[in-house]
């Protein structure tokens, strides 16, 4: 199955899971997913439905402390949060090329701080939140 760009509103946080989980089951080995959105826009939530879609069952938690989280299944997940990450050169000094050559999937919170490290193409995911009613959210997946 194809991943096709698309425009979700999302009205609560489960909803953002859902939609995460539909791209979750288009995911393959190789793939990079990378968020973009601010504080508590919802890109844990959506990282949480990506697990699901692909099979993970245990609790998705961000990594905010430890950079990377990795989840175990059919396809395994890395989950990266490089809010503390200035460069992209500190991508590579925690070992990013070793996690892209592994055969799982790669989702990537902040991902405007190490931009030239996903040089190599992404599925890009804007979140978007900040309106009137404070659970809704607007997401756009590109690639």
């Amino acid at each position: 199955m194809a991943i096709e760009p698309a425009y979700y509103r999302s009205l609560r946080t489960e909803m953002t899971e859902e939609i995460g989980e539909r791209l979750g089951r288009c995911l393959r080995p190789g793939d990079v997913v990378a968020l973009f959105g601010d504080v508590g826009a919802g890109k844990t939530a959506f990282i949480r439905g990506i697990a699901r879609g692909m099979g993970i069952s245990k609790p998705v938690t961000s990594p905010t402390y430890t950079i990377v989280n990795e989840y175990d299944g059919p396809v395994p997940l890395f989950h990266f949060d490089m809010y503390r990450l200035r460069s992209a050169q500190e991508v590579f000094d925690i070992g990013w090329e070793d996690y892209l050559g592994r055969g799982g999937v790669c989702a990537v919170e902040w991902s405007s701080n190490i931009l030239p490290a996903l040089e190599n193409g992404y599925i890009r995911v804007d979140i978007k939140s900040g309106f009137e009613d404070p659970d809704m959210r607007e997401i756009t997946i590109t690639y």
